[in-house]
């Protein structure tokens, strides 16, 4: 039996050639948590996190494995549980605190998915397999259209036009931050720069609250908008995003933000989203995104993760009824860690994620890589 030796975190960091931002968050690096579980056999998995701050998650991580140390490494769902059970109170015992909860189900989430990496490589299978999958190509979208400083209004379109001329068939354009003239202006350039036949998703990075966003979905109607992802205020809930479901026939998304399968339900069964974005690199773990994608699968709604193609395509090759699509960036200035950490992963090719066969995630760390950009 392979159980858990030794839990390191790796902080990643890359600098961007641009200031950019959404309509909610502004950055100039790129970061990552590697996070690097070993068991007593020798067995090495890696898990991603993708949420900040990342030194808070890694002390997280950190905090957290003592608590997992000699536990079965291909138990991951009584690992997860036992994790899991330290964020509420148990007789005699208090909890993790309340207000580091993000942080804590990243750091859950990290350790989570390298388990799943370690229980490819012991049965010499790839995820996909364990999932009973077949390796096949998974549609992913290209995401771009971040605001840069000093950028005329419409550079958008001519970059995600530049996505296209790469082989992407569906293109997602961030949206939200600017005036509703301006932002409207943006989404006819983009339309016009990748002709009628390209799916164009619109990420709105929850700019809008709902009397807003009724008025912008309706602006952007006539242009074929293909969904409305995170449209509304933090604050706003399954009940608000089912008001606007009726409001508008253009498909809501959401889902990337939440911590478990709990929330992210209510918006499926409540909230009428049709695109569930749970996104194992920010909380939870692929654990709870295969619980999440289960629901979605019962209720109809499609399954399309929130970044990190090579862990999330693996989860949608395994829905082939509502398994949807996996987000990528359409360029390497958008994202230089994905395109240099690692030495193997999937690819992605005219639209496509190609999984390699390699056990577990099918990933190979590129240490140099990650050496200089140590956070």
């Amino acid at each position: 039996m392979s159980r858990i030796a030794a839990v390191n975190t790796y902080p990643i960091s890359a600098p961007l050639k641009h200031r950019q931002h959404t309509a909610q968050e502004s950055r100039d690096h790129v970061t990552l948590l590697l996070v690097e579980v070993i068991t007593d056999d020798g067995i090495k998995g890696y898990g991603q996190v993708s949420s900040t701050p990342m030194k808070e998650i890694a002390a997280w991580v950190t905090r957290l494995a003592p608590h997992v140390t000699g536990m079965n490494a291909l138990a991951h769902g009584d690992v997860w549980e036992k994790l899991f059970g330290l964020t509420s109170p148990r007789p005699n015992q208090g909890a993790l605190p309340r207000g580091a909860r993000p942080q804590i189900m990243a750091a859950i989430g990290g350790i989570d998915m390298a388990l799943w990496d370690i229980a490819g490589k012991a049965a010499n299978m790839p995820v996909y397999q364990l999932l009973g999958a077949t390796n096949k190509p998974v549609f992913t979208y290209g995401t771009g259209g971040y605001y840069v400083e000093g950028a005329k209004l419409t550079a958008c379109a001519d970059e995600l036009a530049g996505f296209v001329d790469r082989g992407y068939k569906a293109v997602k354009l961030k949206t939200g931050a600017g005036t509703m003239a301006d932002e409207v202006k943006r989404v006819a350039a983009t339309r016009a720069a990748i002709g009628p036949d390209i799916s164009l998703m619109l990420d709105l990075n929850a700019a809008y609250d709902l009397p807003a966003c009724i008025e912008f979905a309706q602006a952007v109607a006539p242009y074929n908008i293909f969904w409305l992802e995170e449209p509304l205020h933090w604050y706003l809930q399954p009940v608000d995003f089912a008001l606007l479901a009726k409001a508008t026939p253009i498909p809501l998304a959401h889902g990337e933000r939440e911590l478990t399968r709990f929330t992210t339900r209510d918006f499926m069964t409540i909230g009428g989203v049709r695109y569930i974005m749970f996104d194992a690199t920010r909380a939870a773990g692929f654990t709870e995104s295969l619980r999440v994608a289960h629901m979605a699968d019962h209720a109809g709604v499609m399954i399309t993760p929130h970044h990190a193609p090579e862990v999330h395509a693996h989860l949608v090759a395994a829905f082939p009824r509502t398994g949807f699509a996996v987000e990528s960036h359409g360029s390497p200035d958008r994202d230089p860690v994905w395109h240099g950490l690692f030495s193997e992963r999937a690819r992605v090719k005219d639209s496509y994620v190609v999984m390699n066969d390699k056990p577990g995630f099918g990933i190979e760390i590129d240490w140099d890589f990650a050496r200089k950009h140590t956070a």
